[in-house]
């Protein structure tokens, strides 16, 4: 790995916390609202927000979804993430390990087991590196390299496709994720990273062995707005800019995939920004809800301001399953939830 790759993660950190990368579409959940139980017949106490997933007892339905590494700057972003994902008995990813890879040096910015022994962690290389001489063995260095649970395969044609220095053979990568997920020896996840995955893709991924989708739809951070920001070059700017609006709504890929793969796994992130959110698509069908733009502006400013974040998500999805009378996510889904008012008048 070169410098540029090191600073071009710097890079990407500061326009997140200091840009508008906010894509302009938005991400559907405002049409949901839950139906409130006057008398829920429980108590606040008894609701139990807890789950399995991947051998690990999480406390929460919560993702720290995958943001940083590869740079000395990332390290302290991801500590207290990990950190907080280990006091809070939450899922913790982390951003592509490929820096790490190509340049040993940098494995320490990837260091979050350290910090939390616990969690469930999920390691993260780009899928199109598959079609660049990665392998099997390097998914397993970098599932190795952090101790990680499972391994985050992510998808971004549209970011390599605006970036000067972008990787864009995605030909063929269906069949080379299958053969990650024969061989390697941790469940494969794959995810978009804020451009959603339809219901037609997320079949054909779960066929080929993934064991669960992350859909990152549309609605939060664009990664267009981010490689806009970065280009000097005022043309690759505007070629940036003009993907503002693209993409496939959180809400309508959760609702979509759901509707013909009723048992898949899914998690849900892309532009959700409270615990209200996550509920909502839990209720859609997700097992994880993820934010990350949120949690790392938190950590910028410190653990404690991160750590009661975190813990005002919690509890908001808590009072959330309270105030629609239900105990515990199995039993918290659809049916807490008013249907958004299109269809309703689509019903008359």
């Amino acid at each position: 790995m070169d410098a540029n790759t090191s600073h071009r993660k710097d890079d990407h950190l500061e326009i997140n916390l200091n840009k508008d990368v906010c894509s302009g579409v938005s991400t559907g959940l405002e049409s949901f609202t839950f139906l409130h139980q006057a008398l829920p017949e429980i108590d606040l106490s008894e609701v139990d927000l807890s789950l399995s997933l991947f051998g690990k007892r999480l406390r929460a339905p919560v993702l720290i979804s995958s943001m940083t590494g590869g740079s000395p700057k990332a390290a302290r972003y991801n500590q207290l993430l990990a950190a907080a994902a280990q006091e809070l008995g939450l899922a913790m990813g982390i951003g592509s390990q490929r820096a790490a890879l190509e340049n040993t040096e940098l494995v320490g910015t990837y260091d979050v087991r350290s910090y939390a022994p616990d969690a469930l962690i999920f390691a993260n290389l780009g899928a199109v590196q598959l079609n660049l001489g990665y392998g099997v063995e390097e998914c397993r260095r970098a599932v190795n390299m952090i101790r990680a649970d499972a391994l985050i395969l992510h998808l971004n044609p549209l970011q390599e496709a605006l970036q000067p220095e972008g990787d864009t053979n995605f030909r063929g990568l269906l069949a080379r994720i299958e053969a990650v997920c024969e061989e390697l020896p941790v469940p494969v996840i794959v995810k978009e990273v804020g451009w959603g995955i339809n219901a037609a893709l997320a079949r054909r991924l779960l066929d080929a062995g993934v064991s669960a989708i992350d859909v990152a739809g549309a609605g939060g951070t664009s990664w267009s707005q981010v490689e806009m920001y970065r280009q000097s070059d005022p043309w690759r700017a505007n070629l940036a800019g003009s993907f503002r609006e693209w993409g496939i709504p959180t809400a309508r890929c959760l609702q979509e995939i759901k509707s013909e793969l009723p048992q898949a796994l899914i998690f849900a992130s892309g532009g959700l920004q409270n615990g209200i959110d996550i509920a909502k698509t839990l209720a859609l069908g997700a097992t994880l809800g993820g934010m990350a733009g949120p949690f790392i502006r938190a950590a910028d400013a410190g653990y404690t301001r991160l750590r009661d974040l975190v813990k005002l998500t919690v509890e908001e999805i808590r009072i959330c399953l309270f105030a629609c009378g239900r105990r515990d996510l199995n039993s918290f889904d659809r049916s807490v939830l008013l249907p958004p008012a299109d269809q309703k008048n689509s019903n008359r």
